[in-house]
């Protein structure tokens, strides 16, 4: 089969469209000719050299897809040849043929092309782990999104909104931040202008937010700390700015009873995975049909221009997802 490979680690330019080995199945996965996948920091790094595939997991690069089953294992009921289907990958998107465990399996709403289903695995499966499995958002709650914009953000604040409570975000320019209002959020701060603590204290009238979904790291901590109500919980996604922090004030954490809770998708197991996305699913595929929830995406490219959709995030202009359709799309 066709995909995108790398001659080596490094930039952009070390991918293109070369030859790879088809995908074995098992017994209780579906073969899936992949019609879109989508770009996450995930791929970036591991394009670097930074964030090798869990054991066992393809090479290639694509945590997520859409596509149309091509053939059934013989332990999978339910599904058939031509069904429409998208599902989060350990690895291996970014080809013209899938391997998925059915029970990491979706159908797509009719509604949705192969291009916005394959926008909604990676970034709506984070965004439902870490705040209701791990962070036990509830009615009612404030949330702060780092990162409002991205991916993950956009999903994020609908998933807060879906669940009755607020959020707030920082994004790094007013279109960002007018869109984010637009999907939910309630309020927004551009991070050039300055710190964002004294911002939630006057937002929060001093009282501080429940969750923090943060991807930045250890810039952000202390503040983060600070913009914490008590019994706060920090989630802390990603260390797009730094993994190290001078100082951290273990009274502070204890007077306020915080939790700092720190996640990764990619490498949980996967019946961790087939668990969390029949979750996810019970909860937002009618949401998905009837238009409450919508993936979000700034620019689809062809997968013949991975480099270049590669090179587009790294200037970190998207707001919402970068897909690479595949084979035509729908």
């Amino acid at each position: 089969m066709k995909a995108v490979v790398m001659d080596g680690f490094g930039g952009p330019e070390v991918l293109s469209i070369g030859e790879a080995p088809d995908p074995v199945i098992g017994e209780h996965d579906l073969l899936v000719r992949v019609k879109a996948t989508a770009l996450n920091r995930a791929d970036l790094l591991q394009r670097m050299g930074g964030y090798p595939p869990p054991p066992g997991a393809s090479e290639i690069l694509g945590l997520e897809m859409a596509g149309e089953v091509v053939h059934v294992g013989p332990g999978v009921p339910g599904w058939k040849r031509g069904d429409r289907v998208f599902a989060l990958l350990p690895g291996g998107g970014y080809a013209e043929l899938a391997a998925v465990p059915a029970a990491m399996a979706m159908r797509i709403p009719d509604n949705l092309s192969y291009e916005q289903a394959a926008a909604i695995p990676e970034v709506f499966l984070t965004a439902y782990l870490n705040l209701f499995e791990l962070a036990h958002l509830q009615a009612g709650d404030t949330v702060l999104v780092h990162a409002g914009a991205s991916g993950v953000g956009t999903a994020a604040i609908q998933l807060i909104r879906e669940a009755g409570a607020t959020s707030m975000v920082t994004a790094g320019s007013p279109e960002k931040l007018n869109r984010c209002v637009q999907l939910g959020a309630s309020a927004g701060w551009n991070y050039k202008q300055g710190p964002f603590a004294p911002w939630i204290q006057e937002r929060t009238k001093g009282r501080g937010v429940d969750i923090i979904l943060d991807f930045i790291g250890a810039p952000y901590f202390e503040q983060n700390l600070q913009s914490l109500a008590v019994d706060g919980r920090l989630v802390i996604i990603g260390t797009m700015g730094g993994v190290k922090v001078d100082q951290l004030n273990l009274g502070f954490l204890l007077r306020n009873r915080l939790q700092v809770i720190g996640t990764a998708l990619r490498s949980r197991s996967p019946e961790t995975k087939a668990q969390l996305t029949k979750k996810f699913a019970a909860f937002a595929l009618e949401r998905f049909a009837d238009g409450r929830l919508q993936p979000v995406i700034d620019k689809v490219f062809d997968w013949t221009e991975a480099a270049a959709a590669h090179a587009y995030m790294e200037s970190n202009a998207n707001t919402g997802k970068i897909v690479l359709r595949v084979d035509g799309g729908a």
